[in-house]
Order: structure tokens, then C-alpha cells, then sequence
């Protein structure tokens, strides 16, 4: 069993290339004074990636796992292999760009009723991302879905995104980002951790679902800044667009289909297949 630390920070590691040294050096470059516990779990890659990230940082500890578990289930892995009271699941493409871990520990610990905590997150060229989202409702998913594929600046797509938000502000959301997540382990472990069918995608929209259910809040806090790339491990590809689907079918008809919106899961299925075609389509006309 790991000594107790401060936080742990727990990264799920798929063919990132130099984005993991990278990404382990912001972590410990900005501590802040935490005594940090550095677990990189590698989910069967074969770029050697998890390898050259330890031998630049012997401090960090690996974990190899001989196949693919998938993002939510490594997750688990490597908060089962912590003890520390926080836990920061962190994308191997991220880095640290603007404040440090003990400030955003400090945020958590200012406020008990919090679980999950997200902070600014910013594109490559350092535009923000929207993180700090609502739950959409049946027709901002609709609207988002298909029209935020091809206009995403509709108005569905910015009610859900809530892009006129100040995203430079503290406030309340429904779910953030999983590219860089603060978690309360007590309240982690109360709900039951990742829910492992969540194999790719959604799996940090199920996670503060439950969360919020349970009565805990999410909170938004730009005391810490993330650069994130995005898509390293798992590219854009058809099938990738086929399973953010497939994920967000699974988290409807778990959380948003009781009742008489059971009937609706055969449209959701179709919608949302159809959803990833197109996307799909958008992408192959926009490379050629």
C-alpha cells in the first residue's frame, strides 16, 4: 500500500507520445508545497511513452497493464492503488498552465459540500474550452447533436455550453471537463467510483450525475488553468465518433429514460448513430 499523500493524481496513459513527460513534469513542477503521490496507468500502449516518462520522472509510479481496460476501469485502477484524500484524474495531453495543486486543493477543502471540482481548461492556442456545463435536456441534446455539428454556434449548443458563462469566475455547474477532474475520494468511493461500462467518453458525466443525485455539488474554479490538446490517444476517427455515441446512449438510457421516456430509446439509439455518420461525413469532406 502507497504512503498517504496529499492528493494523488491518477493519469491514464494510451500512446501519448511526449504529451505524458510533459504532462507528469507541469504536475510536479506545480505542487504548490503537496505532497503529491504520481500514479501513471498505461493501458497496453506500444509508443513506450509510460517508460520515458518515468525514466524523466523516477519519482512517479507505473503501472502497465498487459490490455486496453479502457479509460474508466484504469481510472478505478488507480484510485484503488491511492490513499489520499483528493484525487486529480488528469488526460496524459494536459498540462499545467496557470496556478498550482495546493490552491486547488484549498478550493476543495473551503468547500465541504463540494465533490468534484474543474478548472479552466484551454485549447492548444489558448482559447478556453467550455467546460462547465449544464445537463442538456432532451432538445438541447437534440439541437446540440445535429445542429452543433455543422453550427456550433446555435443556441442550443450555447445553452448547453453555456458559453455566455464568465469562465473566468467560481461558480456551480452540473459536470465538467474529465480532461482534468478534483475529486473528494469520500464521496468518490460513496457513489460507487467510475462506472466501468463506460469503456470511452461520458464517463465523467455519469460520475458527477451521481454525484449531484446524492446531493453533493460541482464546482468551477478558475484557481487552476489546464492546456489541453485533446484527442491524442484516441484520434477522431469514425469509430471513435461511433463510441462518444454509443457512451452517451448509455448514460440516457441510465439516468434520463425512466418513466414514459422509456419509449423514446430506439429514436436516442438511431439519433444518435446517425450523429456520429454524419460527423464522420463532416470530417472526411473537411481533410480532402
Amino acid at each position: 500500500m502507497p504512503a498517504r499523500s496529499d492528493l494523488a493524481v491518477v493519469i491514464v496513459n494510451y500512446n501519448a507520445g511526449a504529451y505524458l513527460t510533459r504532462c507528469v513534469a507541469s504536475v510536479l513542477q506545480n505542487a504548490g508545497g503537496l505532497d503529491l503521490d504520481v500514479l501513471v496507468i498505461d493501458n497496453a500502449s506500444h509508443d513506450g511513452s509510460a517508460q520515458v516518462a518515468k525514466s524523466a520522472q523516477p519519482d512517479i509510479r507505473v503501472t502497465m497493464n498487459p490490455t486496453n481496460r479502457g479509460l474508466s476501469a484504469a481510472w478505478n485502477q488507480g484510485a484503488e492503488d491511492t490513499v489520499s484524500p483528493w484525487i486529480l484524474f488528469l488526460n496524459p495531453d494536459a498540462e499545467l498552465w496557470a496556478g498550482n495543486l495546493a490552491g486547488f486543493v484549498k478550493v476543495g477543502q473551503e468547500h465541504p459540500d463540494v465533490a468534484v471540482l474543474g478548472p479552466v481548461v484551454r485549447n492548444a492556442d489558448g482559447t478556453i474550452y467550455e467546460s462547465g456545463r449544464r445537463f442538456p435536456s432532451v432538445t438541447q441534446a437534440v439541437g446540440h447533436a445535429f445542429v452543433g455539428a455543422f453550427n456550433p454556434d446555435n443556441r442550443f449548443t450555447r445553452s448547453y455550453r453555456q458559453t455566455d458563462s464568465d469562465r473566468l469566475s467560481e461558480r456551480e455547474v452540473d459536470w465538467v471537463s474529465g480532461a482534468c477532474m478534483l475529486v473528494r475520494r469520500n464521496a468518490f468511493e460513496a457513489v460507487g467510483r467510475f462506472d466501468e461500462a463506460f469503456f470511452l467518453y461520458a464517463e465523467e458525466l455519469d460520475l458527477t450525475t451521481r454525484l449531484r443525485d446524492a446531493r453533493w455539488k460541482v464546482l468551477y474554479t478558475p484557481e487552476l488553468e489546464i492546456l489541453h490538446e485533446g484527442a491524442v490517444s484516441t484520434g477522431r476517427s469514425a469509430r471513435m465518433h461511433r463510441m462518444h455515441s454509443a457512451s452517451i446512449y448509455r448514460y440516457y438510457r441510465k439516468h434520463r429514460s425512466s418513466g414514459w421516456r422509456r419509449v423514446t430509446l430506439p429514436f436516442a439509439w438511431v439519433a444518435l448513430r446517425a450523429r456520429a455518420e454524419l460527423v464522420s461525413l463532416r470530417d472526411r469532406v473537411r481533410a480532402r
